[in-house]
């Protein structure tokens, strides 16, 4: 009864490894076929709400996924080390035991073939121990091949461990990414909540007012005032709140880049420097180009480029914020790098948002906005 007991719970246990995992897959694919369905329908409160749980609910099984299949890969490592540790103990006592034995094997073939004939009473006897001597060396050919085979599973099992020791380096990458998603996820659902008051009217009006701020840039292209050329480092401008309260909620800048006009993250161009990030509230090394700051140090980044806990708003453009938000103590604005300077002014809702840009030649342009 026992041994069918312990065979039962063993069969369980394997079921439910080999089975949990698919219910996850089958779960998450269908949860990634629902977000791409909203994604692509109409903007309101409901359906950004809806959305923004099923990402939750999709990031939550990830993790859940990741964390599953981490656990899996313990036990097998574990299971691993056990029989590593076993075949070297074997390993290591065939080996004593060939050496010993070969030079053994040896040693009684030379005294064999030099006292056979004359040890020996009759040639039945040098038969036998000829037939002896093969035994020996049979055994000892075999004893080889077993340590042979004990050195290929023991160089199997420490491959086999190195391999799921990688995947669950990798699944642990998946799944730190994962849990920050879902912190960001539930940032972003409870930004929607605070700020819209779960009021459609609200969310309606928060959208047209990005979208106005999209606008007016757009014309600023088409009607603005060439300034002339600037080099980098330049002042430019000062930093304030223009567009409010329509298009702006306090006094900041918006630094955007577009290359042939399509957004493009200014990280690329900026050159490294640590700034505290407000959305994760810490430091943040960010930048990999060679252009300078727009503004002075200390620098307090207040929105990232892409996806953000205000991306709602960004319908216009598939909820990417398209630039950095910034503050600092001098509200000086500094050009980043060479280039033709231009000024606009544009209605923005009720409001007059101020614009400056810079056309850095071969299709880069940058942007600045709610300048003084």
């Amino acid at each position: 009864m026992k041994i069918r007991f312990y065979f039962l719970c063993s069969l369980l246990i394997i079921l439910f490894l080999v089975f949990v995992p698919s219910v996850y897959a089958s779960t998450i694919e269908e949860l990634q076929k629902k977000i791409s369905e909203l994604q692509n329908t109409g903007s309101s409160l409901t359906k950004q709400i809806t959305l923004l749980n099923s990402q939750i609910t999709l990031s939550t099984l990830k993790l859940e996924d990741a964390k599953k299949k981490i656990d899996i890969l313990e036990k097998e490592i574990g299971e691993l080390n056990g029989e590593i540790d076993k075949l070297e103990e074997l390993k290591t006592k065939r080996l004593e035991l060939v050496l010993h034995r070969i030079p053994e094997t040896y040693k009684r073939k030379n005294i064999f073939d030099l006292g056979q004939v004359i040890f020996s009473s009759n040639f039945s006897e040098i038969i036998r121990r000829s037939v002896y001597l093969i035994h020996l060396r049979e055994q000892d050919t075999l004893m080889y091949k077993q340590l042979q085979l004990a050195q290929f599973s023991y160089n199997e099992r420490k491959d086999q461990r190195e391999k799921k020791k990688k995947e669950q380096i990798s699944l642990k990458k998946q799944y730190e990414q994962h849990a920050i998603e879902l912190a960001q996820q539930k940032r972003s659902k409870q930004v929607l909540l605070d700020e819209t008051n779960s009021s459609e009217v609200v969310y309606q009006r928060l959208l047209a007012q990005a979208l106005a701020e999209k606008q007016a840039l757009e014309r600023a292209l088409v009607d603005s005032v060439k300034i002339g050329p600037v080099k980098k480092g330049d002042p430019i401008a000062l930093f304030g709140n223009t567009g409010a309260p329509g298009c702006s909620t306090g006094a900041h800048l918006h630094f955007e880049l577009r290359k042939n006009n399509f957004w493009i993250d200014p990280g690329g161009y900026l050159s490294s420097k640590s700034i505290y990030d407000d959305q994760t509230k810490s430091n943040w090394t960010v930048g990999g180009g060679v252009w300078s700051w727009p503004l002075q140090d200390p620098i307090e980044l207040t929105q990232r480029f892409g996806q953000t806990p205000w991306s709602y708003r960004y319908q216009y453009s598939g909820g990417i914020h398209t630039g950095f938000d910034m503050v600092s103590p001098s509200t000086v604005i500094r050009a980043p790098a060479d280039g033709e300077l231009f000024s606009s002014s544009q209605s923005c809702g009720s409001s007059i948002i101020k614009i400056k840009y810079i056309e850095h030649g071969e299709g880069l342009v940058s942007f600045y906005l709610h300048v003084q």
